[in-house]
């Protein structure tokens, strides 16, 4: 089977990264990308290729993460069977999550018609999480028949267990984030502020974005000399900085709707390191995640039940070792590029049909 894939974010942007990777397992894969940081000139770009392109040479038409924009034309000119990829909706994003615009605005309408007509244009469309696949039934009328569901997993070329650091004085806790309001960055601080007495813990919070100020702001105002914010990490780094933590904190911890129904992409990454991990205990971690089994889940939107856990985990070693060795055999068996180009393959060979 001939595929094409083209995306509206970047080609290196993780929920891409997989899904080519994971048809590249058993599928001859043309890419149709941009890498502009320009959001108008790499759609336009992508759009203007896809135009002057042998569609017809194709068996089916793979639209990945941003694809909403690019869906118009991709069903207009289509020469095969289209996958689309809603792995975000545009109107709970821009309407909910950032609050940009109401949803009864003209804005907020038009985000709903984009992403309830890209989903009507496509001939199967493709989640992240049940949950998420639910939220749109319910938003958007999509027929439940018409989905599949893909976890994104990480690259596991990258994110490998490593040598533990031999114990130190130091109980190291270990996130980063983009400080979206989805992420609940407000939280961490406020149980390292429960913790701020417990000299032997410390928080590191990797990252940068638009709410970065607000939450060392909000670091200085509890006085907590438990948080570092080493702004962001380069990819290539971030093992690394993982490898040296005792304790991974994957979120999302907001009590925003979204937050439950997706789960964090760090949350991947730490689990394939054989990291203990505290998540947030929503519908989405649920779907494949078993409390204090292969991670801990944790009340969301609670500072107190999260500094308890972490307390939890800093005294019993044993725990630490059972939820770090049982995620990295949960993320071997269901979040690998092959589980994952397994659960793909039979999606992909009924659209081509």
């Amino acid at each position: 089977m001939r595929i094409l894939y083209l995306c509206g974010r970047e080609p290196g942007y993780i929920r891409n990264l997989m899904l080519r990777n994971a048809l590249r397992r058993s599928y001859d894969v043309v890419e149709i990308t941009s890498s502009s940081r320009n959001l108008v000139g790499r759609n336009g770009s992508v759009a203007l290729r896809y135009l002057l392109a042998n569609r017809r040479a194709f068996d089916l038409i793979v639209v990945g993460f941003y694809g909403q924009p690019l869906m118009p034309w991709v069903r207009l000119w289509a020469g095969a069977p289209i996958l689309f990829d809603a792995y975000v909706s545009t109107y709970d994003t821009l309407c909910f999550d950032r609050r940009w615009f109401r949803p009864r605005s003209l804005p907020g309408r038009l985000a709903f018609a984009l992403d309830r007509w890209s989903c009507r244009w496509a001939d199967r469309v493709l989640f992240d999480t049940q949950a998420h696949r639910d939220y749109f039934v319910h938003t958007f009328g999509l027929p439940p028949a018409k989905t599949a569901v893909a976890y994104v997993g990480c690259d596991e070329t990258h994110f490998a267990p490593r040598p533990a650091s031999p114990p130190g004085q130091t109980f190291h806790v270990f996130t980063y984030a983009s400080f979206l309001r989805l992420h609940g960055v407000e939280h961490i601080l406020h149980a390292a502020k429960q913790l701020v007495e417990q000299d032997d813990v410390l928080f590191t919070i990797a990252g940068a974005g638009s709410h970065l100020a607000a939450m060392q702001r909000l670091a200085r105002e509890l006085e907590l000399h438990n948080v570092r914010f080493p702004d962001w990490v380069p990819f290539d780094q971030l093992p690394g900085r993982i490898a040296e933590a005792e304790l991974c904190l994957g979120g999302h911890f907001s009590d925003i709707p979204k937050a439950g129904r997706v789960i964090a992409t760090k949350t991947f990454q730490f689990l394939a390191m054989g990291k203990p991990t505290i998540v947030g205990d929503n519908p989405a971690n649920r779907e494949v995640m078993s409390h204090r089994q292969n991670a801990y889940l944790c009340p969301m939107a609670d500072p107190v039940a999260l500094a308890s856990a972490i307390l939890e985990l800093r005294d019993d070693p044993l725990l630490r070792q059972r939820l770090g060795k049982e995620g990295l055999a949960l993320y071997r068996e269901r979040f690998t590029t092959d589980a994952t180009a397994k659960a793909l393959r039979p999606v992909l060979d009924g659209l081509a049909v």
